[in-house]
């Protein structure tokens, strides 16, 4: 079950926001696409430096499957204050925990808001289409 406290982007990231800190991770259907429910087709994360600031949308890594590549964007703007370094070299972390253990970055918020965010069933509905 995905969590609603949090807004998603129609590219499958995730932005759990506490005042002006965000988390970023990817939905478990992302993870699923890559790794078709294979945690081992999952070869590489590359993830950004802390202090590099982005803007929203903006490509601040990738991950690798077997299969594909895929971008990873941010749904808001901010500077990367913290990166998740144990997925880097424990990708299974993904497939088991998502939410939570799973996250990619955090970063301090320079925005608060995007249209292009989407609560959980807009996301869900987003899935459908």
């Amino acid at each position: 079950m995905r969590p609603d406290d949090r807004k998603y982007l129609s590219s499958h990231e995730w932005i759990k926001i506490n005042g002006d800190i965000a988390t970023i991770g990817i939905t478990d259907f992302a993870v699923e696409e890559l790794s078709s429910g294979n945690e081992g087709d999952l070869v590489y994360c590359d993830l950004p430096e802390l202090g590099r600031v982005l803007e929203t949308g903006e490509t601040f890594g990738e991950i690798e499957s077997v299969k594909a590549v895929a971008d990873l964007n941010s749904p808001l703007a901010g500077e990367v204050i913290e990166i998740n370094s144990a997925i880097e070299d424990h990708l299974e972390i993904l497939s088991q925990d998502p939410w939570d253990r799973g996250w990619m970055v955090k970063i301090k918020l320079s925005e608060k808001d995007s249209p292009e965010l989407l609560d959980l069933a807009g996301y869900e509905s987003s899935l459908e289409n």
